[in-house]
């Protein structure tokens, strides 16, 4: 893809430690549904979700204020292995949990200023295979990726800034999926 950089590891976790971290942080993680602004109304967002990270590591998008919870041991260990694989130190993670095909998650990019230019984001499904759709801000170009069980995908450098993103609601029968955005939060000014 052109004004991306995008790796991605299919088996980033084997299957057997990826269907434990599913079943630990379904169980454990405070899942809840938040609603955000959209074009002026309060929507529920299509999705549980829950913020976890450092102290300092709050984020606002959409009108929605994110205060972390404290890291759990079982997203510290997932934290430090994509820490390795990326190179790069993160802060926070946004666990988003689809619960069957209607939850999803619309068109956007991770270009929130307490991101910086050129973020990394990397991201761990567990899981349900879902597809994520990509769509180049100026030209229109789409392209689609299968994010399978244990897998990681790490976009960084410009990605956030000529590419939105999206994984599509399906009408098939899916089941649950939980996936894992690690990101730097760059603490706000008090």
């Amino acid at each position: 893809m052109a004004d991306a950089e995008l790796t991605y590891v299919a088996d980033f976790l084997p299957a057997s430690e990826a269907d434990s971290l599913l079943a630990v942080l379904q169980g454990t993680l405070a899942w809840r549904q938040d609603s955000i602004r959209i074009y002026g109304r309060e929507v529920k967002i299509p999705r549980l979700q829950a913020w976890y990270g450092d102290m300092e590591a709050s984020y606002k998008y959409s009108g929605l204020d994110m205060h972390p919870i404290p890291w759990t041991q079982a997203l510290l260990d997932v934290k430090h292995a994509c820490e390795q694989q990326s190179n790069s130190k993160f802060n926070a993670v946004l666990a988003n949990y689809y619960r069957n095909g209607a939850d999803g998650m619309g068109w956007h990019s991770d270009d929130e200023p307490e991101l910086g230019s050129n973020p990394v984001i990397a991201s761990v499904s567990l899981g349900q295979s879902r597809n994520m759709d990509f769509r180049h801000r100026q030209s229109g170009e789409k392209y689609r990726i299968e994010l399978g069980h244990g897998s990681l995908l790490i976009m960084a450098g410009p990605t956030q800034q000529y590419w939105q993103h999206a994984v599509p609601k399906s009408r098939k029968a899916l089941n649950e999926r939980i996936n894992l955005t690690f990101r730097h939060i760059i603490p706000r000014a008090s």
